[in-house]
């Protein structure tokens, strides 16, 4: 199964720019090239923050810009992004019966849940009792399914010292429940931190995040305040199947300066 991954777009109205960087372009420029590329991929999730201010008009961007995708989409939100104003442009968009932007995608390698961190006016996660509810109810219908889950702030502590006070605020309850589903979590991919990371939590749950599609920082763990810059667009391609969980970053735009010969081996 192949999953495509954009995070972080920060879209805004037509023409305005955000740290330097033009993010509808960017955006453009990663869906012109998934669509080049990946038409086979079965799933495109955008793991939130897809609109920097949430105006109505920047969510009628973004379903313009996505128009030329044929493949399924889900579309999660993140802090800078606004629930009603979401809800008004994709009422398709899968939700809970409490209206959070949550759902579940059964496939041949799992479970694929999609969890909705976003509270209106809080920087970091929330992930209250109402939507803990609705957690433990995906992963005890899940069976022996492994499980892969998106969603936009990190669960666990990244270890970048700017994200200290504005990761998820849960105390630990979503990683507390991941942990104790009998068939395994599989992967936990994220964004919000605008530089790609991988690593394992101590209960050995893998985790990453892809880099940013409009601006990113430079990557600095031990800052209170890092540095915006600029780049390609990046997506990733993600890849599930009987070997597990694969992961690549892909940026658009890189200059070819050459093409290495085909290695017969051993």
């Amino acid at each position: 199964m192949k999953i495509i991954q954009i995070t972080d777009t920060h879209l805004l109205p037509p023409g305005i720019a955000i740290n330097g960087v033009d993010p509808e372009n960017q955006l453009r420029a990663a869906v012109a090239d998934i669509v080049e590329k990946h038409a086979d991929a079965d799933l495109l999730v955008m793991t939130g923050d897809l609109c920097n201010y949430g105006e109505p008009e920047a969510y009628e961007l973004l379903r313009d810009i996505l128009a030329p995708v044929s493949i399924p989409t889900r579309l999660m939100l993140g802090n800078h992004d606004r629930r009603p104003e979401f809800v008004a442009a994709f009422p398709e968009q899968p939700r809970d019966d409490n209206g959070y932007i949550q759902s579940f995608i059964d496939t041949e390698f799992g479970r694929l849940l999609f969890l909705d961190s976003h509270e209106a006016d809080v920087i970091g996660g929330i992930y209250g009792a109402d939507r803990l509810t609705w957690l433990e109810n995906a992963l005890e219908s899940a069976g022996d399914l492994p499980i892969t889950v998106f969603v936009h702030h990190p669960p666990m502590d990244c270890g970048i010292r700017h994200f200290e006070h504005i990761g998820m605020h849960d105390d630990g309850a979503i990683m507390r429940r991941l942990a104790a589903h009998p068939a395994g979590i599989r992967h936990i991919v994220f964004g919000h931190i605008h530089v790609p990371m991988a690593g394992t939590t101590a209960e050995g749950i893998a985790y990453s995040s892809g880099q940013a599609c409009a601006h990113r920082f430079i990557t600095d763990i031990d800052v209170v305040d890092p540095l915006w810059t600029g780049g390609n667009p990046c997506y990733r391609v993600i890849s599930l199947g009987a070997f597990g969980l694969r992961a690549y970053d892909a940026e658009v735009g890189q200059p070819v300066l050459g093409q290495t010969p085909v290695c017969e081996g051993p």
